[in-house]
């Protein structure tokens, strides 16, 4: 999917994608969204990989038969009692619809992975070039650079950094990094996750498909300390630019909690079909 029109964050990281009430809502909006645009390069890798309609592979039965990993080390599971009380109900109604569960079947960098500043690096050193980019672009507005919003922060503070700071706004200006550590991690970070990491334990296992909770219960919003981040699941797919589609599994004291099904680059389709499968299995959206 095409990030033009997108605020950048990172060219590199940056994503789009639908966001919906139910699975066949999110493949017709894909189908939309899809295809080569000339102003996004990184979507002619796309080119005869993508569908005009992903609703095609929409499949209530979807789990029968499916070979699905279960990635236990890595910061997968152990974050929350209710995310993980969840995610094994999700796997047992998966063996019930006919999956094929290996479990465990971690990815074999993921330690690797978590312990490597590549993806801090990346966001950081794209994040100025990225937004200076972006803004140089727009016409009738003040800020037209990281700097500029730096400052206008800094001078409007009562409003702007009254529960938040700019810490990370700052750590890209000042350039922390060098060109060497960003062209270094910009490789190493997509090759641990990917093809050393998804990749190789979908091969190894025969996979057509990773499966692990989302995150924890969300938790207030809390301005005095802050988030209360526990633990998430998109990370290696996030860093290797590969599909992830997020489901209800359950909830714990009313809030909802999600299973994620992740594989390889061009794998929609069969995230589609394993996740309608599921949904349609289960019904835990409320």
């Amino acid at each position: 999917t095409s990030r033009a029109g997108v605020i950048p964050i990172s060219h590199t990281q940056d994503t789009v994608g639908p966001h919906a009430r139910t699975v066949a809502d999110a493949a017709a909006v894909l189908s939309a969204l899809v295809g080569v645009d000339p102003r996004d390069p990184a979507t002619n890798d796309s080119a005869g990989h993508f569908s005009t309609d992903y609703t095609q592979f929409l499949d209530p039965d979807g789990l029968r038969g499916a070979r699905i990993g279960v990635p236990r080390t890595g910061g997968f599971v152990g974050y929350s009692g209710e995310t993980d009380a969840s995610f094994e109900q999700a796997l047992e109604a998966m063996k019930d619809a006919g999956a094929v569960l290996v479990d465990p079947a971690n990815i074999p960098t993921i330690d690797e992975l978590n312990a490597d500043p590549a993806e801090i690096i990346v966001l950081i050193w794209e994040f100025k070039r990225d937004l200076n980019a972006y803004l140089a672009t727009r016409t009738g507005v003040p800020i037209h650079n990281l700097a500029d919003l730096i400052e206008f922060n800094r001078d409007h503070a009562a409003q702007e950094l009254l529960y938040f700071g700019q810490e990370l706004l700052e750590l890209a200006q000042d350039e922390i990094f060098s060109e060497q550590d960003y062209l270094a991690a910009v490789e190493r970070g997509p090759r641990l996750a990917g093809p050393e990491g998804i990749d190789a334990v979908l091969a190894q296992h025969n996979l057509d498909a990773l499966v692990a909770p989302t995150g924890s219960p969300a938790w207030p919003i809390d301005l005095v300390n802050g988030d209360h981040f526990l633990g998430a699941s998109s990370s290696p797919a996030a860093i290797a630019g590969y599909p992830i589609i997020n489901v209800p599994a359950g909830h714990a004291f009313g809030l909802p909690v999600g299973i994620s099904f992740m594989a390889s680059a061009f794998s929609e389709p069969t995230l589609i079909k394993l996740a309608s499968g599921f949904e349609a299995a289960t019904h835990a959206r409320r």
